[in-house]
């Protein structure tokens, strides 16, 4: 692995700052295109962290707080499959009142459930 993981707080302004981006794509989506907007939706939002987290392992809010997603062992970035099945487990991690988002916050090597899932850890760059 390389560099430290990255902190609760670094990772949470990462993520709002993600959710800000695809909100806003979102919500133009769905006010253009009504109901088949909430699909592609979505689809955009998965897109968005599979294609970032696969391809450098930084989406733009990652980029902006200085954190890489690699792969734990290597540190290499995880590629596109693992960075799709990050971004579906990451749907169960919210959906346990949080749980899985938390777990970071107890766990030796600071990994959420989705992390875990696929052997990645975002990391300080």
């Amino acid at each position: 692995m390389s560099g430290e993981a990255a902190g609760f707080w670094r990772r949470f302004a990462a993520a709002f700052i993600d959710a800000l981006v695809v909100g806003i794509v979102e919500f133009i989506l769905r006010f253009i295109l009504g109901g088949a907007g909430i699909a592609l939706s979505v689809l955009f939002s998965f897109g968005y962290y599979t294609y970032f987290h696969g391809r450098t392992g930084q989406t733009p809010g990652d980029a902006a707080l200085g954190i890489r997603v690699v792969d734990i062992d290597n540190g290499n970035v995880i590629g596109y499959g693992r960075a799709f099945g990050r971004c579906l487990v990451s749907i169960v991690s919210g959906l346990v009142i949080v749980l899985g988002y938390l777990w970071m916050l107890w766990d030796p090597r600071k990994q959420t459930w989705h992390d875990k899932a696929v052997s990645s850890l975002p990391v300080r760059v």
